[in-house]
């Protein structure tokens, strides 16, 4: 089997991202289906849904910040069609609607808004989906505006740190310390591209002598998702996910050192169902996840996101939409991309989830694509709602544009 087989949705598409197009059609072959993987539930006699440590995470007291966060099922939409101007942002436009956003979710000013949220002493992670740059990822336009409303309000940039899973990607994305000079850059483990592509056999770059991955200290051994589902246990797939067993461990970053997030994920697709704002954490947090892709899909988004790391720490999601891709996701697809001009801001990443679900939806049919709707797809949100997580009914959720 290719190593390259072991790549998990969101960041497959990375192993080759220099060459995009040119692999774009071979995508599924590699990563398999994910509309496959959720059809496989709506047989007459699904899978059982594998056993996973839930349980632990709801015993744990809420925050008064906790999920679904001071402003449960709102979502507010903002749209400005001069955002985009001979294809560059405009970076004030950017600002403009960032403070726009705010105002309109918490109903005070940009400062009263930093205030309910967040003190001078936080640190403050903000998570961003760096995957397909140039085609569909978090802007750093928007990351600029961001930054500069929380330094704004008198929090230091040496207590923001912009982070992903992988390192790599950050940098592949344009966030560097050259670009984002006092701000903490960080992804939660390293990986050897060339091992992945099996372009050399030589695994000493992530592999460590007693045989453990080179960014396992960087993850929580305490502190950790778990789900009876097995890891493979080649080379390859440690390379890429630090530990091939039944834990998922969240990053250190996470556990030890972040007091606040910020989530900035992008507005796309992922089959028929979308990888919005809770995808790009429940991926994007732990490691060791190529197992659960198939058995635990859109379950993930909800579980790990019931853990009091992410729980209790995520005050304010904003979906970059300023483009959009309504098909072929969860990977970079540029012909599925078109200018949307929209941001949406919500403390519910579920309730930003469904709305951005239904979106995407109208967009797909609009451009004639086939919808399969069976609510396999939505499921994870109601799950959330069920758990007290967020809110995801239609007629409870305020959807405000402006």
């Amino acid at each position: 089997m290719k190593k390259t087989s072991y790549r998990s949705l969101d960041d497959m598409i990375n192993v080759n991202r220099r060459d995009m197009l040119k692999i774009g059609a071979g995508i599924g072959l590699l990563l398999g289906n994910p509309s496959a993987w959720a059809q496989e539930a709506q047989k007459p006699q699904p899978p059982a849904k594998p056993k996973t440590n839930i349980e632990d995470a709801l015993k744990v007291p809420k925050t008064s910040l906790s999920l679904p966060g001071l402003f449960p099922g709102r979502v507010v939409q903002v749209t400005n069609d001069q955002v985009l101007k001979e294809q560059h942002i405009q970076s004030s436009v950017v600002q403009d609607m960032v403070m726009q956003g705010l105002e309109k979710l918490t109903g005070q000013n940009a400062k009263k808004s930093f205030k309910l949220l967040f003190s001078k002493k936080d640190i403050v992670g903000i998570k961003v989906n760096p995957v397909g740059p140039g085609i569909i990822s978090t802007h750093l336009e928007v990351i600029d505006a961001v930054i500069a409303w929380l330094t704004g309000n008198g929090l230091k940039r040496e207590n923001i740190i912009i982070w992903d899973r992988f390192d790599y990607m950050l940098s592949d994305a344009g966030i560097t310390p050259e670009r984002y000079p006092g701000i903490g850059i960080e992804g939660l483990q390293t990986m050897d591209e060339a091992a992945a592509e099996g372009k050399t056999g030589d695994n000493s770059r992530w592999l460590k002598p007693d045989g453990t991955h080179r960014s396992a200290d960087l993850f929580d051994r305490e502190v950790f998702y778990w789900a009876d589902v097995e890891a493979d246990k080649e080379p390859a797939y440690l390379n890429q996910h630090v530990f091939n067993e039944k834990h998922s461990y969240f990053g250190k970053l996470l556990t030890q050192i972040l007091t606040k997030i910020i989530n900035i994920p992008v507005f796309k697709n992922t089959g028929n169902g979308v990888s919005m704002a809770t995808k790009n954490l429940g991926y994007g947090a732990i490691c060791n996840t190529g197992r659960l892709h198939r058995p635990l899909f859109f379950d993930v988004c909800t579980e790990v996101l019931a853990f009091p790391v992410l729980r209790d720490k995520l005050v304010l999601n904003i979906l970059d939409g300023l483009r959009g891709q309504y098909d072929g996701g969860p990977g970079p697809a540029a012909q599925f991309c078109y200018d949307f001009n929209t941001l949406f801001f919500a403390t519910d990443p579920f309730a930003l989830d469904a709305v951005g679900h239904r979106l995407i939806v109208e967009k797909r049919k609009a451009m004639n694509v086939t919808v399969n709707e069976h609510p396999r797809f939505t499921e994870y949100l109601r799950y959330a709602e069920r758990l007290g997580l967020g809110v995801a009914a239609p007629d409870k959720i305020e959807h405000i544009t402006v």
